[in-house]
């Protein structure tokens, strides 16, 4: 190295530190001269600054008067004349890194994500032991023998075995949890493929493994897995029903979708999105967003990572707009990478579900393939089976409140217990639904003086105090006990488990050409829209959930209605 090193490279040499920007104070030549020749290297605290009129340089005023020693030592004690061992090491022309942080918003977020998966994991632990040791109880009892030792063993690893099953499976990535069917579709692929594996290694072993214990402890621990996700789940959206867990969110784009975004995410919170400011393009005052939305505008697309850091966001997501483009959007992600800030690019794409898109590159451009919803096939073959059978084991199970519930129909009020009516299935074919009644004889008739209390905009008929309800009828729709015997057109192959709100013949005739699309699939007993607020929901919502569903139907989504369902039942919100 050379030794008469420049001034400049000797800067460079000393050890990369953070220092407060600072004007340099322009001295005389002969006082600077004079500092020169008398400077040595001293402690920072060895004695009081000597009293300088430098203004520009001035401390701050929090810390002006006689400096306290006992307030902080930490540099006394670390404090030393040598040079840093690293800047002998360090290229003099090496240039200024920023050290990669994580503000406090992306903290907090990575803390209660955090804690959602340690539960997660402490749950399936759980279910995996509840079920092998229930079954081992049931098969065994109590007593250990040299027969059931090896059972016992299995079902000790039992939990450790589902576990890694659902790590393998890809069931704890935080991607596919707090919203959606994917969490639940990974662990049931999980447990499928923990029931074949022990199957076959049962098989190629040559292992005396009863069947009967391998059926009923690995479905028992799948579907116990299932239900503690779903309550955990359940609480996660109540926390952030009350302003909890929530990811702070800076929306990008034209006013129009800022606001349609700002709503949704509002109406939905379970989704976990807090919008908290918007940037918009230039030369847009938003008025709109900023007026009726409360949402602060931070400025333009140029200002997005300033945006963040000034609303301590931890996502931002970029709405469909002609300005950002693929090279604009590659350089925002660029900004926000270093305080590893979430982008999401929200396509134009309306109420299309993740399993119908798939990301196909042609030519280094990502393309989106959207896939066309299996509406007939094999999947439908499986739902005709599920709701069949799941009828039939519905009807025997709630035999007795089906038959208590008709006494006390028929015991308060004249006229027939089952109410019938046509409705709309699917493809526009005509069936009578099922109901217990819960109205008197004369509704029907009394229906047109009561058209002006119409509470609902849209085509549909609500009022909640309706006089036309009967005093039993009241606590049966309060609960939704008077659609049970609607099993009975799920089981005769006219309705479906879960699907779209069966309509009345008057209600299809004043449908939009969108709407019908809704009269592809069966109706359903449940839906989308009954699990999300029923009658609060207004028409357009109910309509868009229920063409949701059309459009993204699966099996799993199907399960995961039916449980929101129990749920909804018994907070009874939306039902009069």
């Amino acid at each position: 190295m050379r030794r008469d090193m420049s001034a400049t490279e000797a800067v460079l040499a000393q050890p990369t530190v953070l220092l407060p920007a600072i004007r340099p104070v322009r001295l005389p030549t002969a006082a600077a001269n004079k500092m020169a020749l008398n400077t040595t290297p001293t402690r920072p605290n060895a004695g009081p600054p000597q009293a300088l009129d430098r203004p520009d340089n001035a401390p701050p005023r929090v810390t002006r008067g006689k400096a306290d020693p006992a307030r902080n030592q930490a540099i006394d004690r670390h404090w030393s004349e040598r040079p840093n061992r690293s800047a002998a090491t360090r290229p003099a022309t090496r240039p200024f890194v920023r050290v990669r942080g994580r503000h406090a918003a992306m903290s907090r977020r990575q803390r209660w994500e955090r804690s959602y998966v340690r539960s997660l994991v402490l749950c399936d632990l759980l279910a995996g032991t509840a079920a092998g040791a229930t079954t081992f109880g049931l098969r065994f009892g109590d007593e250990v023998t040299s027969y059931n030792l090896a059972y016992m063993v299995l079902s000790a690893l039992l939990p450790v075995l589902l576990l890694t099953v659902l790590a393998v499976a890809r069931a704890y990535e935080r991607r596919y949890l707090f919203v959606g069917t994917d969490e639940y579709q990974r662990v049931l692929r999980g447990g499928v493929g923990l029931i074949a594996g022990v199957s076959v290694i049962s098989y190629g072993l040559d292992l005396d493994l009863a069947r009967g214990y391998v059926l009923a402890a690995l479905p028992t621990a799948i579907v116990s897995s299932v239900v503690l996700r779903f309550a955990l789940r359940k609480r996660l959206h109540l926390t952030r029903a009350r302003g909890g867990s929530m990811r702070r969110v800076i929306l990008v784009g034209h006013e129009l979708s800022v606001i349609g975004m700002t709503r949704q995410l509002r109406r939905e919170r379970y989704h976990g999105l807090e919008v908290v400011g918007a940037c918009l393009p230039p030369g847009h005052d938003g008025v709109g967003v900023s007026g009726p939305q409360g949402l602060t505008v931070y400025g333009t697309f140029e200002d997005v990572a300033g945006a963040v850091e000034l609303a301590d966001a931890d996502t931002v997501v970029v709405l469909s707009c002609p300005e950002l483009d693929g090279e604009a959007v590659r350089r925002l992600a660029w900004r926000l990478e270093r305080d590893e800030v979430d982008l999401v690019v929200a396509s134009a794409l309306v109420d299309v579900a993740g399993a119908r898109t798939t990301i196909r590159p042609f030519d280094g451009l990502p393309m989106l393939h959207v896939e066309h919803p299996r509406l007939h096939g094999g999947s439908r073959l499986v739902k005709e089976a599920f709701d069949r059978l799941g009828a039939l084991a519905l009807l025997m199970i709630f035999g007795p409140v089906l038959l208590g519930i008709a006494l006390a129909v028929r015991c308060t009020s004249r006229g027939p217990v089952l109410f019938r009516q046509v409705r709309v299935g699917r493809d526009g074919r005509l069936f009578r639904i099922f109901k217990f009644r819960s109205m008197y004889v004369d509704a029907e008739a009394r229906l047109a003086e009561l058209k002006h209390l119409n509470e609902h905009d849209g085509v549909l008929f609500k009022i909640r105090d309706d006089p036309r309800v009967t005093r039993v009828g009241r606590y049966l729709r309060r609960f939704s006990l008077d659609e049970l015997p609607q099993l009975l057109n799920v089981l005769l192959g006219q309705m479906s488990l879960v699907g779209p709100r069966p309509p009345l013949p008057s209600e299809v005739a004043a449908y939009a050409d969108d709407v019908r699309r809704r009269l592809a699939v069966k109706p359903g007993m449940t839906g989308l829209w009954q699990v999300s607020g029923r009658s609060d929901l207004p028409w357009e919502e109910a309509v868009r959930l229920d063409l949701r569903y059309v459009e993204n139907w699966t099996l799993s989504l199907d399960l995961v209605i039916l449980l929101r369902t129990m749920t909804a039942v018994v907070r009874s919100s939306g039902a009069y």
